[in-house]
């Protein structure tokens, strides 16, 4: 499998629920959201947009995806909201294409454009590790099935607070035609849980 493979796999719609764990304060919090996900091709515009925000030959880019959500957890305040949307793209190493850089337009743990790194690993999951001026987030995602997607995350602050994460994210629809152009179709919802 390599890296776009993994995003073709996961394209579509999901819905997510999170446990995230508050590490210093021995607590956990509760939550859920709906995610889109759409794989790019390499010649799409935004992802020639994120290689040259980022002074990258768009040319070296493979792929990449744009991811939208919507989502809630257990303590938010009246003015918090989980929505918004991030575009990626993605540029191998040149002697290893498992691994190389993932260019956002929006990072995970902080809103700023950043360079981050990605790895599939020996098990087909795939590695997204980020370096922000004051923190840094760890995530891992794999299919147990093609309708069950998992996800973990770890965010380190810097000065000792940090957060675990796991999520379990049940496909919800398909796209809606196939990248080769068949007849369109979508999946009826399916939950390994029931949700």
């Amino acid at each position: 499998m390599d890296v776009m493979d993994f995003f073709r796999m996961s394209a579509g719609q999901w819905n997510s629920q999170r446990t995230t764990h508050h590490l210093p304060f021995r607590r956990a919090e509760l939550g859920g959201s709906t995610i889109a996900v759409e794989a790019l091709d390499a010649g799409h515009p935004s992802v020639i947009e994120i290689c040259n925000l980022h002074e990258v030959d768009p040319t070296l880019a493979v792929g990449g995806a744009l991811v939208t959500w919507q989502g809630a957890m257990a303590w938010d305040k009246e003015d918090e909201n989980h929505e918004g949307s991030t575009v990626f793209a993605l540029v191998p190493d040149a002697d290893d294409p498992s691994r190389g850089q993932l260019l956002r337009e929006r990072g995970y743990a902080e809103i700023v454009p950043v360079i981050g790194r990605y790895e599939i690993d020996g098990d087909e999951g795939l590695l997204l590790i980020t370096e922000y001026e004051t923190m840094s987030s760890v995530e891992r995602f794999w299919f147990a099935n093609p309708n069950l997607r998992l996800r973990t995350s770890v965010v380190k602050r810097f000065g000792g607070f940090s957060t675990a994460s796991f999520c379990a994210e049940s496909r919800l629809a398909a796209p809606a035609a196939e990248a080769d152009g068949a007849k369109e179709q979508a999946l009826a919802p399916v939950s390994a849980f029931g949700w």
